[in-house]
C-alpha cells in the first residue's frame, strides 16, 4: 500500500516536517509520497518519501482511496485488495472540522473511506490505516481523544483529535513534542 499525503498548508512548517517524519517512520519512506509540495520545499523531504509538485488529482492514480471523515463506509482490512493508494490530506485540522476533505481532495474515480467521524492527526490517521490494511479491524483497536501534553511548568497543550493507543500511549511522535517544548507558539 502506498500513503499520498497532499500537503494542504500554505507553507511547510517545521511542524509539518515532523508529523511527516513521523509518517515515514510508520509506513515507511517507501511506502510515502507527497504531492502539492514546491520544489524548494522538497529538498528538506525527500529523504522521507517521494515528493511531486502536482496535486494528487493530476497524478491519476488507479485504485485510489481517499479518506474522509464524512464517508459512508469505513475502511476495513479486505479493502487491501481493492486499493494500492489511499490518499490523506496534509492538513491540520480545523475545531470543529470544516469538512474540507471533499472539496480539496477531489481524486477523480477515488473512492472515499473513513476511520471514523472523529478528526484524527495525519500520523495517527495513517497509522489506523496501515494497522486497517495489514489487517486489523478498527473495532480491535484502542483509541483516546483530546490529549493534554505539558510541555513546561504548569504549561500545556490540548490537541483535540484522536489517537491511537500504541503501548498503553496516545501515539505522538516525542520529536512533536520536543519541538512544541522548544518553540512558543506552535
Amino acid at each position: 500500500m502506498k500513503y499520498v499525503i497532499e500537503h494542504l498548508e500554505d507553507e511547510l512548517y517545521e511542524w509539518c516536517i515532523i508529523e511527516y517524519r513521523h509518517i515515514s517512520k510508520i509506513v515507511g519512506k517507501d511506502n510515502l509520497i507527497f504531492t502539492n509540495i514546491k520544489t524548494n520545499d522538497a529538498e528538506r523531504i525527500k529523504d522521507i518519501g517521494k515528493c511531486y509538485q502536482q496535486k494528487v488529482s493530476e497524478l491519476k492514480l488507479k485504485k485510489a482511496c481517499v479518506l474522509d471523515p464524512e464517508a459512508e463506509k469505513t475502511l476495513n482490512p479486505d479493502d487491501s485488495k481493492n486499493f494500492e493508494y489511499l490518499v490523506f490530506g496534509g492538513i491540520l485540522g480545523d475545531h470543529p472540522p470544516k469538512q474540507r476533505t471533499k472539496k480539496e481532495l477531489a481524486v477523480q474515480g477515488a473512492e472515499r473511506r473513513n476511520i471514523g467521524k472523529e478528526q484524527f492527526s495525519t500520523d495517527n490517521a495513517a497509522a489506523v490505516c496501515r494497522n486497517i490494511v495489514s489487517g486489523i479491524p478498527i473495532e480491535k483497536m484502542k483509541f483516546i481523544e483530546n490529549i493534554e501534553i505539558d510541555i513546561a511548568e504548569g504549561e500545556s497543550v490540548q490537541f483535540p483529535f484522536k489517537y491511537l493507543i500504541v503501548a498503553g500511549k496516545p501515539l505522538v511522535s516525542e520529536e512533536l513534542i520536543q519541538y512544541m517544548k522548544e518553540n512558543e507558539g506552535f
